[in-house]
């Protein structure tokens, strides 16, 4: 497949992108299949489309200078000029000449000779006069949100609940590529083999300081590798591997995971107790649900029992007091997994972060009587809202006088955790920039 081609569907993809409101990595995984991308172009296909999503209100501030305001530029031409500013500005590896030859190639054979002459008066001024300068925009919130690409409004929320420096981090760690992980499953293997076969292919990994099961990969891809084939570990952000490890189960008990797949935390919760006793799954989707049992299954573990169910009424299944843990993975903005999901910040409103608080309320309310006296409940997030977190925890505490937070959760934390700018008293908000993991909270109560 030529560099052309390559790029043709590109321009393609990033369009279905941003008119179904798809997820690129979904986008981009049917796409690399369904064209047969070799190899040696997909790493390039990945960083162009996650790049350009990534960026798209700084390079549309951009090609604002260079483009009249009036002119009506059909979808994939913007998307074509776009990719083309992305790769000019942000990737060092390609000269601009055959940047902008491609465009042109791309624009004649997908419109016609106006379109190409355009996107190439476009793209050789820009090449000649330069980008503007971002650091002209007086207005704080609005320099960081062109200058990382965060809509305005939420750049303004953030700011209002974390100040100016923490928001400037967030948006641009926002940014950076995420640093990958994984978990052991220690029923079949130790961290330590792990690590070592990993290393001996080249690899660079460390140990995670969140989990015992967690490695960090510096280098290389777990993928393609017989150890993540064969189930002896899975793909799982650290602060992700931290619900389990904050449940504090053991062997023999009985836990339900109320918004459970795709499975990588409830997989988990049944490793850490030894695959002795019985978990309870649900998702609201019956498709979901399946993936749960296909993650255990090549786990090797037996006692998760995954079903279809609105956690907002499972007391019509279980008896009050059944389970000695409970698990609230909450639906959510998904603002702290921005990183590795860009077109999400793009898709969301502050209407979006009020609904999905309420229904964080409703299925906390919902599932409190069916946790045993003693018991603990764990709730988390990956956002990093306020609104989502610290909020629905005071008015959950404040319906359900019977349970509190528990005090020995912030002492079981690891120590770098505890130490970190996100520990309040509601529980802990992990950061996308502090640790370089997904932007995550959890908080833990128990049951008086």
């Amino acid at each position: 497949m030529s560099n052309y081609q390559v790029r043709e569907a590109i321009v393609d993809l990033l369009v279905r992108i941003e008119q179904d409101s798809g997820y690129s990595h979904l986008l981009i995984d049917h796409e690399i299949k369904s064209r047969k991308i070799p190899p040696r172009d997909e790493a390039l296909l990945t960083e162009i489309v996650y790049g350009t999503i990534q960026r798209k209100m700084t390079l549309d501030y951009y090609l604002d200078s260079f483009v009249d305001k009036k002119k009506k530029i059909k979808p994939w031409v913007r998307m074509l000029l776009r990719m083309s500013v992305y790769q000019m500005v942000f990737l060092d590896k390609i000269p601009d000449h055959a940047i902008i030859h491609e465009a042109v190639e791309i624009g004649k054979h997908k419109g016609h000779k106006g379109i190409a002459s355009f996107v190439n008066g476009v793209l050789r001024s820009i090449q000649r006069k330069g980008i503007p300068d971002t650091s002209a925009i007086e207005s704080e919130s609005k320099r960081i949100s062109i200058e990382t690409s965060h809509p305005e409004w939420m750049v303004k929320r953030w700011i209002s609940m974390y100040g100016v420096e923490v928001t400037h981090d967030m948006c641009q760690a926002n940014l950076e590529r995420k640093v990958s992980s994984v978990r052991v499953q220690p029923l079949k293997i130790t961290r330590k083999d792990v690590m070592d076969e990993l290393n001996s292919l080249g690899f660079e990994t460390r140990p995670s300081e969140f989990s015992d099961q967690g490695i960090i990969i510096d280098k290389g891809n777990v993928l393609k590798t017989r150890l993540f084939a064969e189930g002896y570990l899975s793909i799982q952000d650290q602060s992700s591997m931290l619900v389990a490890e904050m449940l504090d189960v053991e062997p023999e008990m009985a836990v339900l995971d109320a918004c459970s797949a795709p499975g990588g935390k409830v997989t988990h919760i049944a490793e850490k107790m030894q695959d002795k006793g019985t978990i309870q799954a649900y998702d609201l989707h019956k498709k979901k649900a399946k993936l749960i049992d296909r993650k255990a299954e090549l786990l090797n573990l037996s006692i998760i029992d995954a079903a279809e169910g609105d956690a907002r009424k499972l007391q019509e299944r279980h008896q009050p007091e059944s389970f000695d843990r409970i698990l609230v993975d909450a639906p959510c903005s998904g603002l702290g997994v921005i990183r590795g999901k860009p077109d999400i910040k793009y898709n969301k409103d502050e209407e979006d972060i009020e609904r999905l608080a309420k229904i964080q309320l409703d299925i906390l309310n919902h599932v409190a009587p069916l946790l045993k006296t003693n018991g603990l409940l764990v709730y988390s997030t990956c956002t990093v809202d306020k609104e989502e977190n610290n909020e629905v925890v005071k008015a959950f505490l404040n319906s359900n006088p019977d349970f509190s937070l528990d005090e020995s959760f912030m002492e079981e934390l690891p120590e770098s955790i505890k130490k970190s700018p996100g520990v309040t008293e509601a529980g802990v908000q992990l950061f996308p920039q502090t640790f370089y993991t997904d932007g995550f909270f959890l908080t833990r109560f128990i049951k008086r």
